[in-house]
């Protein structure tokens, strides 16, 4: 468990289209497929989904900030959420709790491409797959 979440990773190293990367990939672009399929589903359910992602990310969020707190490596400069991921992912969140169309097409036009970017080419180092990093990363863009 320790080595799951362990700054100084001796696993397999975070290798570019490597087949856990093209495995991330393909289980997110089926996640969002299955996405899709809600769209005509109850408003009970829709309201769940939507509260699930919220949650989702803000769990995904906190652990990020906790597990650089944990190994000392929090900092104002570099961990406030001034980053476009940080920012998008706090509007996503507004816009599923209280289901905002403006923050949505804001969220969606600015979101997209880095989010796509950062899935493409991860900024996660040397965090291979089974790392924290890896699965935080990928849950956060996806």
């Amino acid at each position: 468990m320790f080595h799951f979440l362990s700054y100084d990773f001796h696993g397999s190293p975070f290798v570019l289209f490597g087949p856990p990367h093209i495995v991330a990939l393909l289980v997110i672009f089926l996640i969002n497929l299955a996405i899709l399929g809600f769209r005509k589903a109850s408003e009970r359910t829709l309201r769940i989904v939507r509260w699930s992602m919220a949650i989702m990310l803000c769990v995904d969020d906190f652990s990020w900030q906790i597990w650089n707190v944990f190994w000392g490596h929090w900092d104002f400069r570099t961990m406030l959420p001034l980053h476009l991921c940080s920012m998008m992912m706090i509007l996503a969140f507004f816009m599923l709790i209280f289901k905002n169309h403006r923050i949505y097409e804001f969220v969606y036009i600015l979101g997209i491409g880095g989010a796509f970017q950062a899935l493409m080419i991860p900024p996660i180092g040397i965090y291979g797959f089974p790392h924290f990093r890896f699965f935080q990363t990928f849950l956060a863009h996806g």
